[in-house]
């Protein structure tokens, strides 16, 4: 799992790649002063004194720009679980797959709201079936844990992968934190004792 979350795209012509990093900055000083769910696409491009076409025909949604801005992270996170989980090979599944959630707790807490932004899918295909490059290779990772823990069940896996995955996403996450009270660590002492002991 060595590659890049995020592809690379080819070379940018000059004035495409100036309007980027126009875009960039303005957004990142809106989400400072506003909060990412807070600002629209439309006052990004205002901001930036861009056309919204522009925005759009760059970044698709506001999550596609989110991901741009945090992709650095992103493969920084994907590194240190490759790392881990190699260093850790040898180790029960159970042990492997708390030091994955350990990682991946600390990365939301760190990076709260351009993860949210990410996670935002446009009204226009709000489904299940939409999901980010985060999401799809956290979910393989669970899903061979989950497999050794399980020898083999793949559909258990499927659906034990997709319900953990629930309770890390956005909305779950931020409820336990700020209604229920609940600390990161004893989020991540809870998430594996239900999927540690069910699989």
């Amino acid at each position: 799992m060595s590659k890049k979350i995020i592809n690379q795209n080819k070379p940018e012509r000059r004035d495409a790649a100036q309007n980027r990093q126009r875009i960039l900055d303005v957004a990142v000083k809106l989400f400072k002063k506003n909060g990412v769910e807070q600002v629209s696409m439309n006052q990004i491009a205002t901001a930036a004194q861009i056309g919204p076409g522009t925005l759009y025909r760059r970044y698709h949604n506001k999550s596609e720009l989110c991901m741009d801005l945090i992709k650095d992270n992103v493969d920084l996170l994907f590194n240190d679980i490759d790392r881990y989980l190699s260093d850790n090979k040898n180790t029960p599944p159970t042990q492997r797959l708390r030091g994955l959630l350990k990682l991946f707790i600390h990365f939301r807490e760190a990076k709260a709201q351009l993860l949210a932004g990410v996670e935002s899918t446009p009204t226009t295909s709000n489904n299940y079936t939409h999901k980010s490059p985060i999401y799809n290779e956290l979910h393989q990772l669970f899903v061979t844990l989950f497999e050794e823990m399980d020898n083999q069940h793949t559909s258990n896996s499927i659906f034990a992968a997709d319900m953990l995955l629930a309770a890390l996403s956005k909305d779950f996450y931020r409820f336990q934190r700020n209604v229920r009270g609940y600390t990161p660590s004893k989020i991540l002492e809870q998430l594996c004792l239900m999927f540690s002991k069910n699989n």
